[in-house]
């Protein structure tokens, strides 16, 4: 049987051990502000071509440059963007194309899923090209 005092002590370390947490996950995130304060505003400014905004980045999925390419249409040289998202490349739809230069360096792209674990479609709602191009 445990005592009052063991009781609060258990009730005490445990508060610690909690407010520590979230004293850590918000020193982080002030950490980001301190440190990059500009790429905030920048996340949340970046829209399509219909001006719909991408939201401000924490969504978005970074992918390795073999993850994206351009694809050019043999005749009529219209090109656009492919992604590779779930082993399967995804065009990108040309008003998704966000015309901001890249101020991070990988490629984001922002997906919306469809479907279940058999039948996955994707729609690229947003995305970046690599800083690089």
């Amino acid at each position: 049987m445990t005592s009052d005092r063991t009781h609060s002590i258990i009730l005490l370390v445990l508060g610690a051990a909690v407010a520590f947490g979230t004293m850590v996950l918000v020193s982080a995130v002030w950490a980001h502000d301190k440190h990059h304060p500009e790429l905030s505003a920048w996340f949340k400014s970046l829209a399509d071509s219909h001006g719909t905004p991408c939201c401000d980045g924490s969504d978005a999925t970074r992918i390795e440059d073999v993850d994206w390419q351009t694809v050019c249409e043999a005749g009529t040289g219209e090109c656009h963007y492919q992604v590779r998202l779930e082993a399967k490349w995804w065009d990108v739809p040309p008003t998704a194309v966000v015309q901001s230069g890249n101020r991070v360096g990988p490629a984001l792209v922002w997906p919306v899923y469809y479907g279940d674990h058999d039948k996955i479609a994707v729609l690229i709602r947003c995305f970046l090209p690599g800083a690089g191009t």
